[in-house]
């Protein structure tokens, strides 16, 4: 494995400093830094970028990140262990790292970034997809952030991207694909980490839409995907019901037969029928 910069190999810091990750954090590193280093350009030029990394354990993505060229990165570690490696690195590259001990789910660290600002992270795997709905859900759009380079279980990865259809479509997809353009870049198996996970890892690069792909109220359009996908193998007269009176007529208005489910809507027959149910309340 060639060297990125002039920093021990990534094992050798883990030995030194006795990392051995932990399950209850959702940790494996990712030792190659020559992955870390791809995964890093996935994101694109980052030279004139701030970067948020969630969760940079021993620091091989961070590694890659700084190596790529970007502005500066803020890493939010939550295992003090970690500390003394992520620093380190911070005086091998000075001025352009900073490192917060916390939890990324009670801190708002984009408060701390200067835009334009992306977000590239190897994501706890059991903390990844609720950081990636707060992303993707924020009081005003667009978000401070331009995109989203993020690695996820393969299964994640699949919800992300899912079209109509599909077992994998759901919440998440639509979440995703209304306000983002989304597509898988990278596939990981688990021998390239450790320890190797059961499973096996892809990247993610999510892109902001300027405005979401069609008009809906964001808490409407939540509400009536919620209420669908919840009891996803009923038809949608069933399971709409609740959610807004009238609801079979509200359907036919807009071109949805009742007897549909869920994972056969797009999403811009969802977002129709957010309008709609938003026009009958």
């Amino acid at each position: 494995m060639a060297a990125i910069d002039g920093l021990p190999p990534l094992r050798d810091v883990i030995a030194a400093h006795d990392l051995r990750a932990k399950k209850a954090l959702g940790q494996n590193f990712l030792l190659d830094l020559n992955l870390t280093a791809k995964i890093a350009r996935q994101a694109g030029d980052l030279s004139g970028c701030d970067v948020l990394e969630v969760g940079p354990g021993p620091g091989g993505l961070t590694r890659g990140l700084l190596a790529e060229g970007a502005r500066r990165v803020l890493a939010v570690e939550k295992d003090a262990r970690c500390l003394p490696a992520l620093a380190e690195i911070a005086a091998a590259y000075p001025g352009r790292l900073e490192v917060i001990e916390g939890d990324a789910l009670a801190l708002d660290p984009l408060a701390h970034l200067t835009p334009p600002i992306r977000i590239v992270a190897n994501l706890p795997y059991n903390v990844g997809t609720e950081l990636l709905v707060r992303w993707l859900t924020p009081a005003v759009w667009p978000p401070v952030w331009d995109s989203l380079t993020l690695m996820f279980q393969r299964e994640v990865a699949e919800r992300i991207v899912a079209r109509p259809g599909s077992k994998a479509y759901g919440r998440l997809a639509i979440l995703a694909q209304w306000r983002c353009e989304a597509r898988i870049v990278m596939d990981l198996p688990p021998e390239a980490f450790t320890p190797p996970p059961k499973i096996r890892s892809a990247v993610v690069h999510l892109v902001a839409r300027a405005e979401p792909l069609y008009p809906a109220d964001a808490a409407v359009l939540s509400r009536v995907v919620a209420a669908a996908f919840n009891q996803r193998r009923k038809m949608l007269r069933a399971s709409l019901k609740g959610v807004a009176p009238g609801m079979e007529a509200l359907l036919e208005e807009v071109g949805i037969a009742p007897t549909s489910r869920a994972e056969e809507l797009s999403v811009e027959a969802f977002c129709a029928l957010a309008r709609r149910v938003a026009t009958a309340r």
